[in-house]
C-alpha cells in the first residue's frame, strides 16, 4: 500500500507564530524538528496499519523543511518550490491514500491558529462549490482527479471540521485547540505524535472502505481577494472570470485543470508588491 503525504507546518502542536515557521526565526530549527516527528508518527502509524511505501511532499514555505535522512519508513522526499501541482505534486493513481499532516484553517473561516489560504497577503476567502474551503478542500481536487481517497488530516479542530465536507470519512488527529489566530492549547508533542500514530494506523486499516473526495463536477472555485488589483490580476489567467471588484470565479469539469488554474492565480498574486 502506497501513501502520499503532503506536509505543511502551521498545524504542528506548539506552533503559534509565523517566526516559528520561517527559516529566519530564531527557534525555527526546533519547530522543524517537531514537524518532522509528526510526519514520522504518521508514517509509523501507517506502517503498522499495512502501508509499505511513502512519498512526502514538503509543502510549507520554501518546501525544504524536513531532513531526508531522518524520515521514517524509507520515505521518498519531494522538496523544493515551483512544483506544477504545488502541495499535491507527486500524487498519481498508483497511491492508495493521502495524508494531510500539520494542516491549518482557512482564511475567512472560524478562528484557527495561523489561518490562511495559500497566500495570506492576497486571498481573503475561497469557496469550493459554495462551501468555505481551506487548503485541504482545494487540494482534494487533485486527489479526486487521480481517484485517491484522503485518509488522514492533522492540525487543530477547525482544520478537521473544514476538511470533512470535501473528504468524507477522513480520520482527524486534532493536536491542538485554537484560542485565537496566534494562540493555541496544544497537546504535549509526544502525546500529539502518539495520537497521529494511532489515527494513521486506523486510517490505513480502513483504506479499502474510504470514499473519494466529495466534490461535484464541474466544480467552481470562488476566490475573494484582499484588494481589487489582485482580483484584476487573477483575470489574466485563462478561464478566470470576474464576479465583482474583489472576487473571481473558476469553473472546470477537470479537477486537475481547475487546481492548476488556481495555483497559477496564487503564484501571480505573489508577484505584486505589497
Amino acid at each position: 500500500m502506497k501513501i502520499f503525504i503532503s506536509s505543511d507546518m502551521e498545524g504542528t502542536a506548539g506552533v503559534v507564530d509565523w517566526e516559528q515557521c520561517r527559516s529566519s526565526g530564531a527557534d525555527h530549527g526546533h519547530y522543524r524538528e517537531l514537524l518532522l516527528q509528526e510526519v514520522n508518527a504518521a508514517i509509523e502509524g501507517a506502517e503498522s496499519g499495512g502501508a509499505s511505501a511513502f512519498l512526502v511532499n514538503d509543502s510549507h514555505g520554501a518546501m525544504a523543511n524536513l531532513r531526508p535522512d531522518a524520515l521514517a519508513g524509507r520515505a521518498r522526499y519531494l522538496a523544493g518550490r515551483h512544483k506544477p501541482f504545488y502541495m499535491m505534486q507527486g500524487l498519481d493513481p498508483s497511491y492508495d491514500g493521502v495524508f494531510f499532516v500539520s494542516y491549518h484553517g482557512s482564511m475567512g473561516g472560524p478562528v484557527s491558529t495561523l489561518s490562511h489560504t495559500y497566500n495570506p497577503r492576497a486571498i481573503a476567502e475561497v469557496r469550493l462549490n459554495g462551501l468555505p474551503a481551506g487548503e485541504s478542500g482545494i487540494n482534494a481536487l487533485v486527489a479526486l482527479g487521480h481517484g485517491v481517497p484522503i485518509l488522514l488530516i492533522t492540525g487543530d479542530e477547525v482544520t478537521a471540521r473544514e476538511a470533512r465536507p470535501f473528504c468524507p470519512g477522513v480520520r482527524a488527529a486534532v493536536v491542538k485547540t485554537s484560542v485565537s489566530r496566534f494562540a493555541a492549547d496544544s497537546l504535549h508533542p509526544q502525546e500529539a505524535q502518539d495520537l497521529i500514530r494511532a489515527t494513521a494506523r486506523l486510517a490505513v486499516a480502513e483504506a479499502d472502505q474510504a470514499a473519494l473526495p466529495a466534490i461535484e463536477l464541474p466544480a467552481t472555485l470562488i476566490v475573494r481577494f484582499r484588494d481589487a488589483g489582485l482580483a484584476e490580476l487573477a483575470t489574466w489567467v485563462n478561464g478566470v472570470l470576474p464576479v465583482d471588484e474583489l472576487t473571481v470565479r473558476i469553473t472546470d469539469d477537470d479537477p486537475l485543470r481547475l487546481y492548476r488554474a488556481f495555483v497559477t492565480v496564487v503564484l501571480l498574486s505573489r508577484a505584486l508588491p505589497e
